[in-house]
């Protein structure tokens, strides 16, 4: 985990990518999809440094599909640092952010199953709390 690459505006867990192992992260200033990406001009349009700093429900852009979005959910309830530590005990315990191509283990679930994806993520928060 490269946790200094930390979590995406819209949610994407930059910190666990291997889609490109140059990219520097969302707020590197060289994000190979800045110029195009509508999270990020909305959130800075707003004043916002995440999605899930934002009030409204939305589910524009990459909050179309089910990781960001049940991210930036778990980040609304519980914040950052605690979806960074709940990753990582994730990752260490065998649930894998991209398995084939950008798909893995939190990509199983639906909006009809998001709070499932939510519990998921975060199993390990009371843990992690003491």
């Amino acid at each position: 985990m490269k946790r200094e690459l930390g979590i995406a505006r819209c949610g994407l867990a930059c910190c666990l990518c291997s889609e490109n192992a140059d990219c520097r992260g969302c707020y590197s200033g060289d994000c190979p999809d800045q110029d195009f990406c509508e999270n990020r001009k909305c959130s800075m349009e707003r004043g916002y440094g995440h999605c899930y700093d934002c009030g409204e429900d939305c589910r524009k852009g990459l909050l179309s599909k089910i990781k960001p979005y049940g991210f930036t959910l778990f980040a609304k309830r519980y914040g950052e640092k605690m979806l960074l530590d709940c990753l990582e005990r994730n990752g260490k315990n065998g649930i894998v952010y991209h398995r084939e191509g950008i798909l893995g283990d939190y990509d199983e679930f639906d909006d009809v199953r998001m709070e499932e994806l939510v519990k998921r993520i975060g199993d390990c928060v009371e843990e992690l709390r003491r």
